[in-house]
């Protein structure tokens, strides 16, 4: 599930790169005093995803942008809806705008059989702890988290999203289904490789790190309910880490 935002620049500006932080921000303000607030300082993935302002690109005075939040939660999301109808004003950074419309989305990447694509819309990141380099023979001369890059091969970015996406289903659907390591073939049958890019980042106030994301192309072909339920999840909540920085949104590009 998702909001789509159509919002309006209120100034001319410059298109700001470094959005993340401001704008994950004013969705957590949106959460504030609800059941949900509590969960911004617990250590596990968050229950939403949101997209850049896109297109991206300097702007005028009224041109419009759109912004997609996502959810497995149908509540949160009308949290954050009501709140942005209240206070349209959404300001990004340097990036000034108001919410001129707010609709919902429920994009779905098929019933069993149904093959489609899925795109990043957002760079994904994934960090390889410490204890699995000599799994992935990775040879580093440091015993902190290592930034995927094409060198360590694929096996470790389609092993590491797996296993969070684990922890995303085991958070987010209920118990007595099977989440995706759990059941027998890869979540995706096709990893195509954008490009990777380093990016400043501010992963809180005050602190600002350069982080190492990749962007994707990913085919599926739908085997069964369980896996229609972890692909929908992908879009609900992102791959990777630190979605609810605004990394690893993924778009339904096609499906039929």
């Amino acid at each position: 599930m998702r909001i789509l935002n159509r919002i309006h620049a209120r100034a001319d500006t410059a298109y700001d790169n470094a959005y993340h932080h401001k704008l994950s921000g004013r969705i957590w303000r949106a959460l504030e005093g609800t059941e949900y607030d509590q969960v911004h300082d617990e250590n596990q993935p968050k229950p939403f995803s949101f997209s850049n302002p896109f297109p991206p690109g300097d702007m005028e005075e009224g041109d419009e942008r759109t912004l997609l939040i996502a959810s497995p939660d149908e509540q949160l999301l009308a949290h954050i809806a009501a709140d942005l109808k209240d206070d349209p004003e959404l300001n990004i950074g340097q990036m000034p705008f108001t919410v001129a419309d707010l609709s919902p989305l429920s994009p779905d990447v098929g019933e069993p059989g149904t093959s489609g694509t899925m795109e990043t819309g957002t760079g994904v990141l994934v960090r390889i702890p410490p204890w699995r380099f000599e799994e992935y023979e990775i040879d580093v001369d440091h015993d902190e988290a290592e930034f995927w890059r094409p060198k360590h091969t694929m096996e470790p970015f389609r092993k590491q999203i797996e296993a969070n996406l684990d922890k995303k289903h085991g958070l987010y659907c209920p118990n007595y289904l099977p989440g995706p390591s759990d059941v027998e073939g890869d979540l995706f049958d096709g990893y195509e490789l954008i490009k990777t890019f380093a990016l400043p980042v501010t992963p809180t106030t005050g602190q600002t790190e350069t982080w190492v994301l990749s962007k994707w192309r990913f085919d599926y072909t739908v085997r069964d309910d369980d896996h229609r339920r972890h692909l929908n999840l992908a879009l609900d909540v992102g791959i990777g880490e630190r979605n609810s920085l605004g990394f690893g949104f993924v778009n339904l590009t096609e499906a039929n």
